[in-house]
C-alpha cells in the first residue's frame, strides 16, 4: 500500500521527465532569455451588421475597409495586432469562422491551437468576446464588441493559466472604446504585457526565492500570512499569485467559527512568513516547511532553468493534486478509525511517511471540527506527530 503511494508521489514529481506534450510543444520557440519568447496579440471590432443603423459606423467601417473581414451578419476590424502581417489575415479568418457558428460567447475566453503559415509551429490561441456596453442612446452597439486574441505557447499550456488570462483580458474592458483614441498610450501597451503579466508570475517568484520554494509551498498550504518587504509592487503581487495558485483554499470544507479561528491566527504576527527582498538573496524570517514540501524543490527550479512557465505551473497543480490525495486518504483512514485500532495505526504510519503531517492533520481538524469522535482521534494523532517531531530534534 504505502509502496504504491510512494511510486504515485514520485511519477507527480517527475512530469518534467515523462509529459513530452511541454518538453516538445511548449518549449520549442522558447529561448535562454525570457525577452525573446514567442507571444502575439490581436484586437479586432466586433461588429453586428444586423444592428447596424449610425452613419457614423458605416463610414468608419469604409474606412476600415482594407482590414475588415465580413460574413453575412457581422464584420470584423483589425484595431491592433502584433502579428506577422502575413499571418494577421489568417487569424482574422479562423476567428470569423469561430464567431459564424457561434463558438466565441461574450466575456468567455475559448482556447485552441491555431496553424498560421508564417510561424514556425502551430500555437495556443486564447480568444475573447468583450461585448460593448448597451444604452438605450445607442441603440446601434447593441451586439457589437471587441475580440481580442492572445498567442503564444500550446494550447495545452495556456489552458493551465485560463483564469489569469480571462482576469487579464477583462481587465482591459474598461479602456475599449469603437473609436480607440488611446489605442497607443492605453491599449497596445496593455496587450503587449499579457504574457508576462499572466504567465510568467510563477517562473519569476521561483527565480526569486530559488531554494526557498519550500517555504513558499508550506505557507499556502498551511494558510500562513506572508509579507513581502523591500521591494516593488508587481514582486509583491507576483508572490500573492503564487500562494493563491499553490494553496487548498476553497477545497477545505471548514465551519464558519473554524475558518474565522484559522484566519485569526494566520494573520499572527508571530507565525507570520517575511520576506525581505532588500538583499540578494531575499531574506526568510519565520520560515517554516516540511518534507513534502521539501521534495518538490528540486522540480520548481528545474523547469525554472529551463524557461518553461507551462511546465512550472503543471508541477504546481501536480503538487496540489498529491496533497489532495494524501488529504482524502487521511480522511478515509480516520473514519476507518473510528472503529477500527488497526485503522488508527495506519493512519499513525501514513502520517509518518508522508511527509505532510502537520499540514493534513490541521485540515483535517478544520474540516471535522463539529464530528467529536473523529476530533478526539485528530488528537491523538496529533501527539503521535509531536512525539515523531521531539524524537527528531532529540
Amino acid at each position: 500500500m504505502f509502496t504504491s503511494q510512494t511510486s504515485s508521489f514520485q511519477e507527480s514529481i517527475d512530469v518534467e521527465e515523462k509529459d513530452t506534450d511541454f518538453d516538445n510543444e511548449d518549449l520549442a520557440g522558447f529561448s535562454p532569455k525570457i525577452q525573446q519568447i514567442n507571444s502575439y496579440y490581436s484586437i479586432y471590432y466586433y461588429q453586428n451588421t444586423r444592428s447596424e443603423t449610425s452613419e457614423e459606423s458605416v463610414a468608419w467601417s469604409q474606412r476600415r475597409a482594407d482590414s475588415t473581414t465580413s460574413q453575412e451578419d457581422f464584420s470584423l476590424t483589425l484595431l491592433d495586432t502584433s502579428l506577422p502581417a502575413e499571418a494577421e489575415p489568417e487569424l482574422r479568418s479562423y476567428i470569423s469562422r469561430r464567431l459564424s457558428k457561434g463558438a466565441l460567447l461574450g466575456g468567455m475566453g475559448n482556447i485552441a491551437t491555431v496553424e498560421l503559415s508564417v510561424l514556425e509551429q502551430a500555437v495556443g490561441c486564447y480568444c475573447c468576446l468583450l461585448e460593448q456596453e448597451r444604452s438605450p442612446e445607442q441603440p446601434e452597439a447593441d451586439g457589437n464588441g471587441w475580440v481580442v486574441c492572445l498567442l503564444g505557447g500550446s494550447e495545452k499550456g495556456l489552458n493551465l493559466f485560463r483564469i489569469e488570462l480571462d482576469k487579464y483580458v477583462q481587465g482591459l474592458q474598461s479602456s475599449l472604446t469603437p473609436e480607440m483614441q488611446n489605442l497607443e498610450t492605453e491599449v497596445r501597451p496593455y496587450l503587449s504585457r499579457w504574457y508576462e503579466e499572466s504567465v510568467m508570475h510563477i517562473h519569476r517568484v521561483v527565480q526569486l526565492v530559488q531554494t526557498n520554494i519550500g517555504h513558499l509551498l508550506y505557507a499556502a498550504l498551511s494558510h500562513t500570512h506572508v509579507e513581502v518587504n523591500g521591494t516593488d509592487e508587481r514582486t509583491k503581487t507576483d508572490v500573492a499569485r503564487f500562494i493563491k495558485a499553490a494553496s487548498l483554499q476553497g477545497l477545505v470544507q471548514e465551519e464558519p467559527a473554524t475558518a474565522s479561528l484559522c484566519k485569526t491566527i494566520s494573520e499572527d504576527s508571530t507565525s507570520c512568513l517575511v520576506i525581505d527582498c532588500s538583499s540578494s538573496p531575499p531574506a526568510f524570517n519565520n520560515a517554516v516547511s516540511n518534507r513534502f514540501c521539501d521534495d518538490w524543490i528540486q522540480a520548481f527550479l528545474n523547469a525554472a532553468e529551463r524557461f518553461n512557465p507551462f511546465l512550472l505551473r503543471q508541477i504546481l497543480e501536480n503538487f496540489k493534486l498529491k496533497a489532495i490525495q494524501d488529504m482524502n486518504n487521511l480522511k478515509r483512514f480516520i473514519r476507518q478509525a473510528e472503529m477500527s485500532h488497526y485503522a488508527l495505526f495506519r493512519c499513525c504510519l501514513f502520517l509518518q511517511t508522508c511527509g505532510n503531517g502537520d499540514i493534513l492533520l490541521q485540515n483535517a481538524r478544520a474540516e471535522h471540527s463539529g464530528l467529536p469522535e473523529a476530533c478526539s482521534i485528530i488528537r491523538v494523532l496529533e501527539e503521535f506527530i509531536a512525539e515523531q517531531a521531539l524524537g527528531i530534534v532529540q
